[in-house]
């Protein structure tokens, strides 16, 4: 049983895990009637409270050409993978799939994303999904996250083989993850990169003066790193789904719409931590809301398989999702590693577990230290589990550096250097690093002038002076020249 709980942000495991309304809350029990066709389908009703147990083991049917417009346009439809262990539904944030697709243009590089929906089998959309326009042989790739246990792909026809669908090696699937014709998509991307039509932006310089982070960066990275998708639905009160796009929420105000995310490592990075140090993700053009620049799992990859500087994280023999029956496996361990642009490896000691420990050791604990003031003051991805994103990632680092993640602490002969104190409820409220306590930073207004974390320049009485918050000594050191 998973000890970490699931985030909107955060990527956890194939593992089994404990389950906890993270996005809507309360999202099932009561049930709305919708009817299509003459038969009675059952949809979650958002706002209820009890709660029943929840199947975690759920499936996504293809739809035919799926790599197509029309299939992509198509919405997937969600089932349980075992119907005796209780429904799936898309409007229940524990059970939640999302895809996401992206295509490229080999004559010109561009890159577009394309979001496809996912219902409930045998339902409606709330609002029927765009039709995208492709460019003539553009490459399309598409990508599968789940919020729940693991999600299988299911076949309409010949549609797993059209789409060239990846579920993980024979019978033992990745567990939340999976991919169509990813390693097309990237080969394309790649080729474009080398013939000067596609640059992956620049990282640039976070607010704490390193380069912004990577999805390969130990900085980041946890024990099933490079996982789900930054894909975000619209949800209805009677449980109908529709694609994030301006038109679908203005039609939709009315219908207690609410936001449904993927718990992901992809939308940590774009999102919250980017956000928090003043980085920006690479981004495209979306093919459904026309004007609107979205990120994406591809997208990310691609940045970091360009910029990210040494030691670059990638996916280790013992990550979660590439065991086979418990054991590492190199064919599953490569599979998984082409559906995100990394290379493959010729065995297993070439994806050494105890060196990506060693590296997460040097590089996270430090970069969580020093980007504490402004993670601290970030609000946290998952309330439920954190009170804050320094806590959460905190949090985050204890799992994946513990025996219920990669076990470094096993691998390396050492002590975890983070500790979290959580609540009577379970959620972190506080963070140690390497015995140090990170105090709440706060913001200095001088003459009115806000610096925010109390760190910066700002002039007092003609005099340039410097604000530097000195979270050891828990003080705000402040330096201005000597009068003349």
């Amino acid at each position: 049983m998973r000890k970490l709980r699931r985030s909107p942000i955060d990527s956890p495991s194939a593992r089994r895990r404990r389950f906890s309304p993270l996005v809507l809350v309360g999202v099932i029990v009561s049930l709305a009637i919708a009817l299509a066709g003459g038969v009675v389908f059952l949809l979650p009703r958002i706002g209820s409270h009890a709660a029943a147990a929840v199947n975690g083991d759920c499936s996504l049917i293809v739809p035919a050409q799926p790599l197509t417009a029309q299939g992509l346009a198509t919405p997937y439809q969600m089932v349980a993978t075992n119907p005796a262990n209780g429904p799936c539904n898309e409007a229940n944030a524990d059970q939640a799939a999302f895809v996401q697709a992206a295509v490229i243009d080999p004559v010109t590089g561009q890159i577009s994303i394309y979001d496809p929906l996912v219902i409930d089998k045998g339902t409606q959309p709330a609002m029927p999904p765009i039709v995208p326009k492709l460019p003539g042989r553009g490459i399309v790739g598409i990508w599968f996250g789940s919020n729940g246990n693991t999600l299988t792909l299911q076949g309409t026809g010949t549609s797993l083989q059209d789409g060239h669908c990846v579920n993980g090696v024979g019978d033992s699937i990745f567990g939340q993850v999976s991919y169509c014709n990813s390693p097309a998509f990237f080969k394309a991307a790649n080729a474009a990169i080398q013939a000067g039509k596609l640059v992956s932006p620049p990282l640039g310089r976070a607010k704490d003066g390193l380069p912004c982070p990577t999805s390969r960066d130990f900085a980041l990275v946890d024990q099933d790193q490079s996982d789900n998708v930054t894909t975000t639905y619209l949800v209805t009160g009677n449980g109908q789904t529709a694609q994030m796009t301006a038109a679908n929420m203005a039609a939709l105000q009315n219908d207690n719409v609410q936001v449904q995310h993927n718990g992901s490592d992809e939308r940590l990075l774009a999102i919250a931590l980017d956000g928090a140090l003043g980085c920006k993700p690479m981004m495209a053009p979306d093919l459904a809301d026309p004007g609107q620049m979205v990120t994406a799992l591809p997208l990310n990859e691609l940045q970091a398989a360009a910029h990210q500087a040494a030691p670059v994280a990638l996916v280790p023999a013992r990550d979660p999702m590439v065991l086979m029956n418990g054991l590492p496996n190199l064919n599953k361990l490569n599979a998984y590693r082409v559906g995100v642009d990394q290379s493959k490896v010729q065995s297993l000691n070439a994806a050494s577990t105890k060196i990506y420990c060693t590296n997460l050791l040097a590089i996270g604990p430090q970069r969580l230290l020093l980007d504490a003031h402004l993670t601290k003051a970030a609000p946290s991805p998952d309330p439920a589990a954190a009170n804050t994103l320094f806590t959460f990632l905190a949090q985050r680092f204890v799992f994946t550096f513990g025996a219920d993640g990669l076990n470094c602490t096993k691998w390396l002969g050492v002590p975890d250097p983070v500790s979290v104190k959580t609540d009577r409820n379970g959620e972190a409220i506080d963070a140690t690093i390497n015995g140090t306590t990170i105090y709440t930073p706060v913001d200095c207004s001088v003459n009115g002038t806000v610096m925010i974390g109390c760190t910066g320049t700002t002039t007092i009485n003609g005099q340039a002076c410097s604000f530097v918050f000195n979270g050891k000594a828990h003080q705000v050191d402040i330096t201005c020249p000597a009068a003349k």
